[in-house]
């Protein structure tokens, strides 16, 4: 029996709660997989899984099994990836899950860069605004905003987002500026929802260093961020939005900030990935990549308009149709219709909310 490829099913089971899943991720028929498992308790002597039809589970055996598994096979993986040249032999499928807005505005612009870097790597580019189980869907990393809640995953910062409150002139004509956070409860904000829970996210400012939540009517509520921001676009209430998705919109007119004095609270970006993953050579290079991405812009690393690097920020120049370094001397794309901006959907870092989740799993 091959023990390191019998670790390798034993962790992919027990990851996936499944052995069909399992069977499927590593491309082996299940019979294959489950003889795996049987000659492995035999060969240890204990029994490893508790099965039933509708569930399986670790034993106590089991479950210390598993531990020693996953470093080992984290280990094999650094030490191989040491005595690899990491751009030329980093290679296979990386799957990856992004809000869209991240993905459509800040990845694809920048994939060929990636690709240059690592031509033998398989992207495979998830995007959508709504959670996913990392394990079962076998997806390497995601990028979320908000506090870490599942402590079997690993978060890498890499980034911040600035939220901005505004509304339309259309709005304004209509209802006025509110001038106080207390008036905010005389106006209508456009909600976004949690499909998982059907609950809309919290209005939150930041007053006197506090954080302040404030319940608004709402006449729209929506799940998808580039039409909650058309919903603030068309006068359908208030908005608040991340910063540098609104800043074309602010800086042409069809958007005006509201109350400016009270920002809500900025919101941690990060990449996650489950801990018997965390040495991956190929989440290594992708985190490390996408990290740098998001530094090189002022507008993605907790700074604003006035920084003097927003100049070479290539999200802002894709934003105000300005061309980058990337895309100097290349022909341009044009705009194609119904191709706006999405939303980044943004929350603060404290207690679990229905703003936090949406934060985590639609930014």
């Amino acid at each position: 029996m091959d023990r390191f490829q019998a670790m390798q099913v034993f962790v992919r089971v027990v990851d996936a709660n499944s052995f069909t899943r399992a069977a499927d991720s590593l491309s082996l028929p299940r019979t294959t997989v489950t003889t795996i498992i049987q000659n492995l308790e035999r060969l240890l002597g204990v029994r490893l899984l508790n099965r039933t039809t509708r569930r399986i589970g670790l034993t106590p055996d089991g479950a210390g099994y598993y531990q020693h598994c996953v470093r080992i096979l984290a280990d094999v993986e650094e030490t191989e990836a040491c005595f690899q040249e990491a751009a030329l032999r980093l290679k296979g499928r990386l799957r990856i899950d992004v809000p869209t807005c991240i993905g459509r505005l800040i990845l694809i612009p920048s994939l060929c860069d990636f690709h240059d870097k690592y031509p033998d790597v398989e992207l495979v580019l998830g995007l959508g605004d709504r959670p996913v189980d990392m394990v079962q869907e076998a997806v390497d990393c995601v990028i979320r905003a908000g506090e870490l809640e599942d402590s079997s995953l690993v978060a890498r910062r890499i980034g911040t987002l600035q939220t901005v409150t505004c509304a339309s002139p259309t709005y304004i004509a209509r209802h006025g500026m509110p001038q106080t956070i207390e008036s905010l409860r005389d106006h209508h904000a456009v909600h976004y929802f949690m499909s998982r829970t059907g609950r809309n996210c919290a209005w939150d400012f930041k007053v006197d260093g506090k954080h302040q939540e404030v319940d608004m009517k709402g006449t729209v509520a929506v799940n998808e961020a580039g039409a909650y921001l058309d919903c603030g676009l068309k006068g359908f209430g208030l908005i608040q939005v991340a910063r540098y998705m609104a800043l074309p919109h602010l800086q042409s007119g069809e958007l005006i900030e509201i109350l400016p004095q009270w920002k809500p609270s900025s919101t941690a970006i990060s990449v996650l990935y489950p801990q018997s993953r965390q040495l991956s050579p190929k989440v290594r290079a992708f985190t490390d990549w996408v990290a740098e991405l998001f530094a090189g812009c002022p507008l993605l690393s907790g700074r604003d308009e006035t920084d003097p690097a927003i100049g070479s920020c290539g999200v802002y120049q894709r934003q105000l149709g300005m061309p980058s370094a990337m895309t100097l001397g290349q022909p341009q794309l044009q705009p194609q219709p119904g191709m706006e901006p999405a939303l980044l959907q943004t929350a603060p870092p404290r207690r679990r909310s229905a703003r936090e989740e949406a934060a985590e799993y639609a930014l």
